[in-house]
């Protein structure tokens, strides 16, 4: 019988499919006690599971490239240290050999323990770490399941298959994006959760908040996932199947209007002219910045060169990286950022400071690179080399007072010298600039402009800091809102900052690339957006249909929001002349 089941649209698509559930945490595990001659046997498959998961992780972390190693391998890293973790270790080898527990049971007395303590947690970003134990332990009871039932819990998509969970883990996801996954539906989850960004970057269409799905979907049942409407129908209808058809052939024609504008310039109705560049990471992703008309790119991240092998990149390797970029982009202006290697990326790549009690606050971003100047200066050496072969500039994260870029002016500075002495011909000059996502930088813009050429919003980062609330913890999504009054009058004084030091000012944050909030950073003045190479042409077309005076002058008005509700009726209402 045909059912609807609503949900938060958290990536926009429609997908016809079969249901393959995912329910980790109703895995039916064997509680009868081991007999005394079972433990060692038991130890073994215990330990065999945690090593498969840790092999699974690593094969996972050397597949992944470009859009989806960006967003997917700091939970990768996370997870392999947890499974790592001696005291989780030590306690489900106690179950086993003291308390008798077979494999999965241990695993998932062990699970619900520890959920319990980060649960009673004050803190919380602490509080949240309980997602990541939840999804590593889930993993370990997968494998054993599979062991001994491969037919019946193996959780790879296969194609045709739409994937009904609680929650996905990026990970997850990734791995099955690989097999045929077609979509996403989730009982629970936040529309600003990495795992919902990823699905946005893989074109999967992806509900969250679904709260029935678990219970009223089975396996193999049809699904109908319509995320443009926000439901979930089970058992479609022949009406049903048309309408996905009739949309198929919408989107289709879409597509096709969307490709016409990969070579037409960026301009609002009024005629004013937006830079729109690339956020990139591969040549994947240059090559496609290049075919959707990309003015440049606005972000390289770098600190994929750290993580893709257990020694630190040399001179060369990254000399090469960023030349390649550099000639990809044909004489386009690039922006690379500096090492931005934070908590568990630092720890991966064997420069992490040990024994931090809250490492998201701690040495990461340019104050990792400052402690580190010999391996600092080896990458600085790679991008002055690399800026003879087009216009560089440099992208310096975490920056939060301007010694720091007092510091990093002096390194290039010495390593500028040192190129100089060895017969090596550099430009004249090499922008610097800093990305404003510390709340600290962004109220003391003015100081930092003193010694930056431009500014770089990180809108993911500056959100989280500036409202204390992790964008994945959908029990905070009130809280956690891009219209959030603070945030709008912080990136309304940074863009106002560099106005007035006619200084260029970028956001490379998720919203650049949504279509939806585009006249919402126009409005504050932002005329140079750096997003997804895939959001590029969804941008230019919302543009073209927005008048730029008329949106600026109404700036004032939304500044004076008290709330994000009132924030967003007041852009809904004074996007367009009435």
């Amino acid at each position: 019988m045909r059912e609807v089941l609503p949900g938060t649209i958290a990536a926009h698509g429609m997908a016809l499919g079969r249901a393959r559930l995912v329910q980790p945490s109703r895995y039916v595990v064997d509680t009868r006690p081991l007999a005394e001659d079972e433990i060692d046997s038991a130890l073994h498959h215990l330990h065999h599971a945690l090593d498969t998961a840790r092999l699974e992780l690593r094969e996972l972390r050397g597949k992944l490239h470009g859009a989806l190693a960006r967003e997917v391998n700091e939970f990768i890293d996370a997870h392999s240290l947890l499974l790592d973790d001696p005291e989780l270790l030590r306690g489900l080898d106690d179950l086993v050999r003291i308390g008798h527990y077979r494999p999965g049971a241990a695993l998932k007395k062990q699970r619900d323990r520890l959920s319990a303590v980060f649960e009673a947690m004050d803190d919380p970003y602490l509080r949240s770490r309980k997602e990541d134990l939840e999804q590593v332990i889930n993993r370990v009871i997968s494998v054993l399941q599979r062991q001994t039932s491969p037919e019946e819990r193996k959780l790879a998509a296969r194609v045709g298959e739409i994937l009904i969970a609680d929650s996905i883990a990026p990970a997850e996801m990734a791995q099955l994006a690989g097999n045929g996954l077609l979509g996403v539906v989730g009982s629970s989850g936040s529309v600003y959760s990495h795992s919902a960004i990823l699905a946005r970057s893989l074109g999967l269409p992806m509900l969250v908040g679904t709260r029935d799905a678990l219970s009223n979907i089975h396996d193999d049942d049809l699904i109908l996932l319509d995320a443009e409407r926000g439901e979930a129908v089970v058992h479609p209808t022949a009406q049903d199947l048309s309408h996905y058809r009739a949309w198929q052939r919408e989107a289709a024609i879409e597509g096709r209007r969307l490709a016409k504008l990969a070579n037409a310039p960026t301009r609002t109705r009024d005629g004013i002219e937006i830079g729109l560049l690339a956020n990139a990471e591969t040549g994947a992703d240059v090559a496609m910045a290049r075919a959707r008309g990309a003015d440049g790119v606005g972000l390289y991240r770098t600190e994929f060169l750290f993580l893709r092998k257990k020694v630190l990149p040399s001179e060369e390797e990254q000399f090469i990286a960023y030349r390649d970029l550099v000639m990809g982009m044909g004489g386009l202006p690039v922006t690379i950022r500096t090492m931005d290697l934070g908590a568990d990326k630092a720890d991966a790549a064997g420069l992490a400071t040990r024994g931090e009690e809250n490492p998201a606050l701690g040495v990461r971003g340019v104050r990792l690179s400052l402690r580190h100047p010999s391996v600092f200066t080896t990458q600085i050496r790679a991008i002055l080399r690399a800026a003879c072969y087009g216009p560089v500039r440099v992208l310096v994260p975490m920056v939060t007072q301007p010694d720091e870029l007092i510091a990093v002016r002096t390194l290039f500075k010495l390593a500028r010298q040192e190129l100089k002495h060895e017969g090596i011909d550099l430009p004249e000059k090499l922008p610097l600039g800093a990305m404003i996502e510390v709340p600290a930088a962004a109220i003391n813009v003015r100081a930092l402009l003193e010694h930056s050429d431009f500014l770089a919003i990180g809108t993911n980062d500056l959100a989280q800091y500036v409202l204390a609330a992790d964008r994945g913890n959908d029990a905070l999504e009130n809280i956690y809102h891009p219209l959030q009054p603070a945030l709008l009058r912080l990136l309304s004084h940074v863009i106002s900052a560099g106005r007035r030091a006619r200084k260029p000012v970028s956001l490379c944050g998720e919203i650049a690339g949504d279509a939806n909030f585009t006249a919402l950073l126009l409005m504050l003045g932002l005329n140079e957006f750096s997003m997804h190479p895939t959001q590029i042409l969804q941008v230019r077309d919302r543009i073209a249909t927005l008048n730029h005076a008329h949106l600026r002058r109404q700036a004032t008005k939304l500044l004076r929001a008290y709330t994000h509700e009132q924030a967003e009726a007041l852009l809904n209402e004074l996007s367009e002349p009435a």
